[in-house]
């Protein structure tokens, strides 16, 4: 079964997106995830935005490659969210192809998000992007049934929920909330490894999911009973950001090494499904 593996944003910070597609061709993905709104006030993105150059150059490479791009980061459901904020970046979205589009929700007011990701689905759904809501334990949208709740309750057909594995093992997600989710709710999954020890702030949740996870297989998440909870052609991104141990061998290693692992790993899932 040929799935694909898409190189995510956070496993390549630091290159522009022309240069990401052109090192997951060399290593052997079939796509690649580019942040191009910040995460935070202040954080890294690639300003695309603004660099219509920059979107050219990045449309040849795919053209040059045949390496799309699969997700796009980051929409931030806030109180202040406003759909007409976004055509810019949907424009740009649609100008490279992507299929995703990875959605948070920062809003304690559920109802309201709701209506956001709703309003946002159907404005994604004009450029044929699905619209992924992340669950993360330090977000208003902490845990796996939150998201599905709020995905469903939009009545969007192109709204999904994103599993991050290290989102779902420090969450109080369990393997029954992943069975549950519809296969027309899943587009794709994001896959990493960490340590058992759970931190105890958001602030080393953040650190730990930004700049220091595990390669598949390395840590503690119970990643073979995860992957063989969703199906085995669900498209997975390879998510495994690690400052120090990037910078110590190189984006290109650090690719390969990444993809290597997942496809161990997910080799090991397929074998544990009933």
């Amino acid at each position: 079964m040929s799935r694909i593996y898409s190189l995510a944003y956070l496993s390549s910070s630091g290159i522009a997106p022309a240069e990401a597609v052109t090192l997951a061709a060399k290593v052997g993905y079939q796509g690649v995830g580019i942040r191009i709104l910040p995460a935070a006030p202040g954080g890294a993105f690639a300003p695309l935005i603004d660099d219509p150059a920059a979107v050219r150059e990045t449309a040849k490479r795919i053209a040059d490659t045949g390496v799309g791009v699969f997700d796009v980061e980051i929409v931030r459901l806030a109180p202040d969210f406003d759909i007409a904020d976004y055509a810019r970046f949907l424009n740009v979205c649609a100008a490279l192809g992507a299929k995703a589009i990875l959605v948070a929700g920062d809003d304690p007011d559920e109802a309201r998000m709701t209506q956001s990701f709703a309003a946002f689905c159907a404005a994604a759904a004009r450029y044929n992007l699905t619209a992924d809501l992340e669950f993360m334990p330090w977000t208003d949208v902490r845990d796996c049934s939150t998201a599905m709740r709020i995905v469903q309750k939009s009545g969007q057909t192109n709204g999904g929920v994103l599993v991050d594995a290290l989102h779902w093992a420090r969450s109080t997600s369990s393997l029954g909330d992943v069975e549950a989710i519809p296969r027309n709710r899943l587009n794709y999954a994001q896959i990493c490894d960490a340590s058992p020890v759970i931190p105890k702030t958001n602030a080393e949740l953040i650190h730990t999911a930004r700049c220091a996870r595990l390669l598949p297989g390395e840590g503690g998440i119970d990643l073979v009973s995860l992957f063989a909870a969703l199906p085995q052609d669900l498209p997975i991104s390879i998510e495994v950001p690690h400052e120090t141990r990037i910078a110590a061998v190189g984006v290109e290693a650090w690719a390969s090494k990444a993809l290597a692992s997942a496809k161990a790993v997910l080799g090991r899932s397929q074998g544990a499904k009933p």
